[in-house]
């Protein structure tokens, strides 16, 4: 190639690169004039066409908005709308989002005079709620928060910097900050701090929302509140007053995962939740409720608790907690198997053996039958293990209340004695015991309906003596039958024992449906057992509308013109929900009462267990079809009741 070739190219080179650089320098300038000539809200941000301009103007506005003088709660309120709608979206949080909410956060923890001004008393929860949304499921956006500084002005919200709005979107926020591995370090080094202020956000939110909201007047509250609580809400005082019940639910909910988030990845955080042992004695009454059914909430921290040796023995000294895991491991709640855990971890450890089988012992005791619970299998084989863990220690058992070695001796003799016993019998003898035990059943029935209630008992427990341990569904029918008994005779304790019992020996567990309306009625004659009670209920109307459905009820049930729920039993509901709303007892202890999106799962490990473990009866769900006698006289129960 000739010299003037060579120049001749390299002159068309150069003229390119400054044609390119001119047409460079126009978009600029056309880019310049188009943010100009915008007013620079986030509404007009988002509504230009051109993609490449809209990121670029979104994120001017992000950048500069932390830094207004003038009303920011309108823009804040759209960044809030668009981070519910698309929470793993990864456009604005790219932008500059996370860090213009953390810088909003940190301004209005901050400066009370801006956080006044207009509507600006909306942005601290806004802003907070943003990062709740952002990070609950991404690890990245999560990051994002940290490294924009958020973990110091979350927890100045979680104390006392603003009220318990805010205090519920922060804590939210901070409880997903705290579940991953790559932010945790950035919470935990906040751990002394954080820990004492969730507990108390936990202990007091009900008490806390209801004095300074629920209480008072609407045109007394807080304007900003009620605009927060009502948008898009329908239905005035009395709606509101609901929603303020939920987010106070969930305000006790999250600070309760954030809690656990923290006892989950470090025990020694254990050490400064056991410090308030009112907290601990309060903890298991604190559930998710009818509105966060996701949640484990108190329970599912005490488990975590139960796993340290300091746990352990703070719980095994508190008997309040003991007595909550006790009622809550014989009821029909979601989080049982958990609440079965505690005990056994409890009574696994030799330690604490002795500090709690006198308690848990006698109630234990009724569960012993049962298989599969939940995602654990073998529970029963679990808790007779754990309470004869003490057999050879005589000394131990010695010092045991009668019940509780009465309880251990009885579940000794069932469980071992009867069942090697029994083994060793021939056939035939079983199969004889076991009609002996049936015709036994009859003649209870017999007596119960002429009202020789007491007799009624002897033969029941002379049936259950008779019949063979795999005599799995005769079993249940005689406990269940007694448990009836004993309601008659107004002996709830035994009532609750004996359903319990039977609702231990159905497949699946708690499936009995007659059992659990006898034992939802045992735990209203008891009293302060309403959330127990209504538990039973609402499980028990949900087996008789199945049953319903599916036409499984006797014809006789089916022709008594009840076409829906008894009305005893929806009167029992109404009762039970009047009483365990998390409200109702405020104003008589002072608070302390135990859906945007579903709880995120805390880690937890799995027994694993045997998939593929058969039922040796062969039976896959137990109906109430083979023990209808009772049915005509329960209702007359119910109608005198």
């Amino acid at each position: 190639m000739d010299l003037n070739t060579r120049s001749l190219q390299s002159s068309n080179g150069k003229s390119k690169s400054k044609t390119m650089a001119k047409i460079l320098e126009e978009e600029a300038e056309d880019e310049a004039e188009d943010l100009s000539s915008s007013c620079g809200c986030f509404f007009c941000t988002m509504k230009q066409p051109d993609a490449r301009l809209r990121r670029a103007s979104v994120a001017a506005f992000f950048r500069e908005l932390p830094y207004r003088e003038d009303d920011d709660g309108g823009a804040v309120a759209a960044v809030w709308r668009a981070a519910m709608e698309a929470p793993d979206d990864p456009e604005l949080p790219s932008l500059g989002a996370i860090r213009c909410m953390s810088l909003l956060l940190a301004r209005a923890v901050d400066d009370a005079a801006w956080r006044r001004r207009g509507q600006n008393a909306c942005v601290p929860y806004y802003a907070a709620h943003v990062l709740g949304s952002y990070t609950i499921r991404s690890s990245a956006h999560a990051e994002l928060a940290v490294a924009a500084g958020a973990v110091r002005p979350l927890l100045a919200l979680l104390g006392d910097a603003m009220t318990w709005v805010e205090r519920r979107a922060a804590t939210r926020a901070l409880g997903h900050l705290a579940s991953y591995d790559a932010t945790y370090p950035a919470v935990a080094r906040h751990a002394a701090e954080a820990v004492p202020l969730a507990v108390r956000a936990a202990s007091t939110c009900v008490s806390d929302v209801y004095t300074n909201y629920v209480a008072l007047a609407p045109s007394k509250r807080p304007k900003y509140q009620r605009e927060l609580l009502t948008r898009g809400l329908h239905g005035g005082v009395g709606a509101e007053d609901r929603k303020a019940e939920e987010w106070a639910s969930q305000l006790q909910c999250w600070s309760l995962y954030f809690l656990s988030c923290l006892a989950s990845r470090d025990p020694s955080s254990h050490v400064l939740i056991c410090q308030d042992t009112v907290f601990l004695r309060e903890l298991c009454r604190m559930w998710g409720g009818l509105a966060n059914g996701d949640s484990p909430a108190g329970v599912g921290l005490l488990r975590l608790l139960c796993r340290s040796a300091v746990g352990r023995d703070a719980i095994a000294a508190c008997p309040d907690a003991l007595s909550g895991l006790c009622d809550l491991a014989r009821s029909s709640d979601d989080w049982q198997y958990m609440a079965i855990d505690c005990l056994l971890l409890l009574l696994g450890d030799r330690d604490s053996w002795d500090a709690v089988a006198d308690a848990t012992a006698p109630y234990l005791v009724d569960l012993a039958e049962l298989r599969r619970l939940g995602p654990r299998r073998r529970l029963g084989d679990a808790i007779t293990s754990a309470l004869l863990l003490g057999d050879d220690d005589h000394a131990s058992l010695g010092e045991l209340r009668s019940e509780a070695r009465e309880a251990i001796a009885s579940l000794r003799g069932a469980k071992i004695e009867r069942k090697e016993r029994e083994g060793s019998m021939p056939r035939d003898e079983l199969i004889q015991r076991k009609l002996l035990a049936k015709e036994k059943k009859r003649q209870g029935n017999d007596m119960f309906w002429h009202g020789e209630v007491e007799r009624a008992i002897e033969v029941y427990t002379e049936a259950l003596e008779l019949c063979p341990l795999n005599g799995r569904r005769e079993r249940l029918v005689l406990h269940s039958n007694r448990a009836q008994c004993w309601l008659a005779r107004r002996e709830v304790d035994a009532a609750v024992s004996d359903a319990t019992r039977a609702l231990s020996l159905a497949r699946p567990a708690n499936a009995h449906a007659r059992s659990l309306w006898r034992r939802a009625q045992a735990y209203d004659m008891k009293g302060g057992m309403a959330r127990e009670s209504l538990l039973d209920c609402l499980a028990f109307a949900g087996a008789w509308l199945d049953g319903r459905k599916q036409g499984t009820q006797r014809a006789s049930a089916r022709g008594a013109n009840l076409k829906k729920l008894p009305y005893c039993v929806a009167r029992m509901i109404g009762k039970q929900m009047s009483v365990t709303g998390l409200f109702a007892g405020v104003s008589e202890d002072g608070g302390k009462v135990g859906r945007e999106d579903r709880m995120p799962p805390c880690s937890d490990d799995d027994d694993g267990g045997d998939e593929d473990e058969k039922d040796v009866d062969g039976d896959d769900c137990d109906h109430d079809e083979s023990e209808e006698e009772f049915y005509e006289t329960e209702l007359r129960f119910c109608r005198s009741g």
